[in-house]
């Protein structure tokens, strides 16, 4: 074990703040610690640079250090950045969110996702008296709170009461939580899922021209739950104005932060003002809703980040480069890995703006050994690609440098399908799932 990584554990539970910056979850070859970033690059402490494809979990999808953003944020820095009363830049802000998200007619900002979220869930509990929360199963992170962490393998801590309250549904699969509605009469107090992850919402089996996206919807309706879209990553990457436009649904509360700032911390909690008022204070004797009170929501670099970050969207049509930049990059990986007689073994696909790969064994199966030699093999060629985030400094140059690190990162790739092993081929641990009951 290095000594960064040794410092890093024994002052930190986990070694990082976030469980996917973990050691565990790269392979042995990864740099430990990072310096900095700029564009579409990091540097370790050595300043060793690394074309990233992680994009501090999706957090920065204009590129490290924009100079535009990060202007913007200083602006509001030597500002005072975080004030008695509510700043300009607050107000700014909200009615910036509300103007461009359709369904939304108030929002509240916080830090992080899993705080937004878990605000959600509050707001649909006190809306319809109702404690349980249908989510979807194949969507992988909602909140750090038990509500949502008690549905994962990983419930040590976690109250019996609190696990029985959070159930599952399968996302494309609107029987399943048809079911769950059926179990549970007036029992469930909203359904909150991703409108799209690894792949788009399938077309609606009875109303043609829309999708499960509004058959989840019409249950909701019919049942009388609050309709919860995540847009955490989704947001600002399918559409400037969210995946919610793109696939032409309006949900009754969403949530939104990682790209939504390029990398500043902020999240928000928005919707219809019905329910978003619940949380309000000028209704004289109607009870409260204790909402989100949080003395670093509205910090106003983040916020002036926010809408500066909205803006350089839409003067350099952003999100089309995202889509474009991912049709290109799922196309070269599939046609090298077709090249390489491994097509059956490697795959690339999903949304285009948001792409994922796939690591299989000689049988078909989902290899995690597989998936760590791939990553390392890329490190390897100074190419860090623990997913596929995109940004919009990922252009031909980063392309090149991706086709080339992939190219002999197969190569290496189909040593192991051949030895049907990776024995000798990886070097160190093979990364491990977050989501795991064991360490």
């Amino acid at each position: 074990m290095s000594d960064y990584q040794k410092r890093l554990l024994k002052a930190i539970p986990g070694g990082a703040h976030t469980y996917s910056r973990g050691f565990d979850q790269y392979p042995e070859n990864a740099p430990e610690i990072l310096a900095r970033g700029k564009a579409a690059s990091v540097f370790d402490d050595q300043g060793r640079e690394y074309l990233d494809y992680g994009m501090a979990l999706r957090a920065v999808s204009l590129g490290y250090a924009n100079e535009a953003v990060d202007e913007a944020a200083f602006t509001q820095i030597k500002a005072g950045n975080n004030l008695t009363r509510p700043s300009l830049i607050e107000l700014e802000a909200a009615e910036t969110l509300i103007d461009l998200i359709d369904s939304v007619d108030m929002v509240k900002f916080t830090k992080n996702g899993s705080t937004a979220v878990s605000a959600a869930v509050k707001l649909a509990r006190a809306y319809t008296g109702r404690d349980l929360i249908a989510r979807c199963s194949e969507h992988p992170f909602f909140s750090y709170d038990d509500w949502f962490i008690g549905s994962t393998p990983i419930q040590k801590g976690i109250p019996k009461n609190i696990i029985e309250q959070t159930k599952c549904f399968a996302y494309n699969d609107i029987t399943s939580l048809e079911a769950l509605f059926e179990q549970y009469p007036d029992q469930i107090s909203c359904v909150v899922l991703e409108p799209s992850n690894v792949d788009h919402p399938a077309p609606s089996s009875t109303h043609p021209g829309e999708t499960y996206l509004h058959d989840v919807q019409r249950l909701c309706k019919k049942y009388g739950a609050v309709f919860v879209l995540d847009e955490m990553i989704t947001g600002f990457r399918w559409h400037i104005k969210g995946a919610q436009h793109f696939y032409n649904i309006q949900p009754d509360l969403c949530t939104f932060g990682k790209a939504m700032a390029n990398g500043f911390s902020l999240a928000a909690v928005a919707g219809k003002r019905e329910i978003m008022q619940l949380g309000s204070i000028e209704k004289t004797g109607e009870e409260r809703l204790f909402l989100l009170s949080t003395t670093h929501g509205a910090e106003m670099c983040s916020l002036g980040a926010f809408v500066r970050s909205v803006q350089f969207i839409q003067e350099h049509d952003v999100i089309a480069h995202l889509w474009g930049y991912g049709e290109k990059l799922i196309a070269m990986m599939n046609r090298l890995a077709e090249q390489k007689g491994i097509a059956h073994c490697f795959e690339a696909g999903g949304v285009a703006c948001s792409p994922w790969y796939i690591t299989k064994d000689h049988t078909g199966q989902i290899s995690m050994p597989l998936r760590t030699l791939f990553s390392q093999e890329m490190i390897n060629q100074g190419v860090l690609m623990p997913w596929i985030a995109l940004s919009f400094c990922h252009q031909d140059e980063a392309f090149e440098k991706t086709q080339n690190a992939m190219d002999k990162a197969l190569d290496v790739y189909v040593q192991a399908i051949e030895k049907q092993s990776v024995e000798g081929l990886l070097h160190g641990a093979v990364i491990k799932p977050v989501f795991r009951q064991r360490n």
